[in-house]
């Protein structure tokens, strides 16, 4: 019998990859989400995930749940409206996935809790791992950071694994063409260390979640392997973070958003990269 996963929000960006992943591995997805997607593999449940009986209803039935439903946008530090519909539809699915006996949530954080855009906070260190304390600086981030932690008492209770996912700057293929926009201005893109991901990557990163040997309430940082820009890292660092160590042995265009524990713990190994789309110089 297959898996049976529910994937929120898997008409966006993010999920229509994760469905279309997730089902070219032999699970069985539903998607919850308030609109059709462009690209409708999975059969669609119309859920407010703010409403926990609707979220009830939408779970029931499920072995497993992606959770990428959210408003997406960071609009400031007191924006209410993200803040309220992020926090709630995480905490209905991740405490109804708890009570429905799941076995494994994943869901996505964002690359936003560490202290993007890296203005006011400055990293430590590049790259930047897991160590590194929350800074969030938005709602946004903030209903992120919260969600962390509620991750973290709901699996203590419950000893179901839940996997967070910070998630960088997630890109389509079609985006690729934009970044030669981003070389020339090392400022314009430093505001995360100048990372993305594929959403193809995403969909992996999502399905390894559900996968990996996991215990207890994990996070990760999942970004491409490499930068969006053609110029090298320590020069980068020097016109944008001059005071910021770059770690040894970091390669010229490795990515700054550490994912080496996504490598050691899921197995995430990025495929999906925009110098694979046209030259670089």
């Amino acid at each position: 019998m297959m898996t049976r996963v529910a994937v929120t929000g898997g008409s966006g960006k993010a999920g229509r990859a994760t469905v279309r992943d997730l089902m070219d591995h032999g699970y069985e997805v539903t998607n919850l989400d308030r609109v059709e997607s462009s690209d409708p593999l999975a059969p669609l449940v119309v859920v407010d995930l703010t409403d926990p009986e609707e979220t009830r209803e939408a779970l029931a039935g499920h072995d497993m749940v992606v959770h990428l439903a959210a408003i997406p946008t960071p609009r400031g530090q007191f924006d209410e409206p993200t803040f309220r519909n992020n926090i709630m539809s995480t905490y209905n699915v991740l405490g109804l996935a708890a009570e429905l006996g799941m076995e494994r949530i994943v869901w996505a954080s964002s690359e936003t809790v560490l202290g993007l855009p890296f203005d006011s906070v400055r990293p430590p260190y590049a790259p930047l791992d897991e160590a590194w304390p929350q800074h969030p600086e938005t709602g946004y981030a903030l209903a992120k950071a919260a969600s962390e932690l509620m991750a973290e008492h709901i699996s203590r209770w419950t000893g179901i694994p839940i996997v967070g996912l910070r998630f960088s700057n997630v890109m389509e293929p079609q985006r690729y063409q934009q970044f030669p926009e981003f070389w020339q201005d090392p400022h314009a893109r430093k505001w995360n260390l100048w990372g993305y991901v594929d959403a193809r990557d995403v969909a992996q990163a999502c399905r390894l979640g559900l996968e990996a040997d996991v215990t207890g309430a994990e996070v990760f940082i999942i970004a491409a392997a490499d930068t969006v820009m053609n110029r090298p890292n320590a020069e980068l660092m020097v016109v944008a973070f001059p005071d910021v160590p770059l770690k040894e042995g970091t390669g010229e265009f490795d990515t700054l958003l550490s994912i080496a524990k996504a490598r050691r713990m899921l197995g995430y190994r990025p495929q999906w990269s925009w110098r694979d789309h046209f030259d670089a110089r």
